[in-house]
Formats: structure tokens, sequence, C-alpha cells
């Protein structure tokens, strides 16, 4: 119960990728944290690529990153939907100004470059948007999940065991 006294955005819009939402809600959730699922929407059910709903706690606006300790992002098609909500971007871009971490996976890594903070950042993602990451600045590595100080990151749903214990393992240091 290491996070017991932490709090987390766990960002969600339709299509996501519903192992890498899932994964890291319940691990952070089972190491004490309260994790709040926040969509453009409250009270709102979501579905991901393969059909796993959510329901939203709260919704973009309702949010004042201040009251939080860190945010995941959560990969599959959702990025390219989240990163249209300038409301989503300032959050992304809060928890980066008070480097409190920062959770992404696979094409997650959309959202931060829209927020335009992973210049010089040591990253990963899926290939696919290798070059997307560094044409926005970032150095990119093929492995499973990296920390660049608050930035963590990884590839894909394979990769979530080293990814969910790197961000709980980080959050629990602040």
């Amino acid at each position: 119960m290491r996070l017991q006294s932490k709090k987390i955005i766990q960002l969600v819009s339709d299509e996501f990728e519903d192992l890498e939402l899932w994964y890291p809600v319940l691990r952070m959730r089972e190491e004490g944290a309260t994790v709040h699922i926040v969509g453009e929407k409250a009270n709102t059910v979501y579905k991901g690529k393969y059909g796993v709903p959510i329901t939203s706690d709260r919704s973009f606006d309702e949010i004042n990153p201040a009251d939080y300790d860190a945010i995941l992002v959560p990969g599959g098609w959702s990025p390219d939907k989240l990163r249209r909500y300038e409301s989503v971007l300032n959050m992304v871009k809060h928890m980066d100004e008070y480097k409190k971490p920062i959770g992404q996976i696979c094409h997650a890594g959309w959202v931060l470059i829209s927020a335009r903070i992973l210049n010089g950042v040591n990253v990963t993602s899926t290939p696919g948007i290798k070059d997307d990451m560094e044409n926005a600045g970032a150095i990119w590595h093929d492995v499973p999940v990296i920390t660049d100080g608050h930035i963590i990151s990884s590839r894909r749903p394979p990769d979530l065991p080293e990814y969910a214990k790197e961000f709980a393992d980080q959050l629990a240091a602040k």
C-alpha cells in the first residue's frame, strides 16, 4: 500500500488500448492509489478497441491537476483524440512543469508531442510513432520501458509489467 496517499489521473476516450488502460489502473489501485478515470464527460462509458468498457469518474474540465500526483495516458487510438483537448494538454503541461510522473505507453506519446514536452527527452513508444517522437525532439529507444526524469514510457502490452512497476516505483519515490 505504498501509494496510499497518491492520486492519479487516468485519461480516457474511446478506442483506448484495453490492456494499456486497465492494467496500470488496477496495478496502481493494488498499491493503494486513488485513480480517477477522466474523460471529456463525467459518468460516461468509454469503450476500448476490443470493447472493454470503463466509466469516467470526472470530466476534463472538473480536474485541477494540482490536486493530483501523477497522470497516465493510455495507448490505442485514444491519444489521437485526447490531444485535441486543450484541457488535456494543460494537465500534461502542469505535470511536466511540477515534475510529477507522466506515464505514456504505445501511441500515448502523441499527447506528449502535442503538449510540446518531449524535446531532449529519452523515450520509447510503439515503433509506429518513432518518427513522430523524434520529430518532436525526443530521443527514441527500442526498449520495454524507459524513465527520463518524471516521464515514464513504454512500447506495447507485453511491456506492461515492467511499465506499471516503474511507474509505481517513480510515484512512490515522490
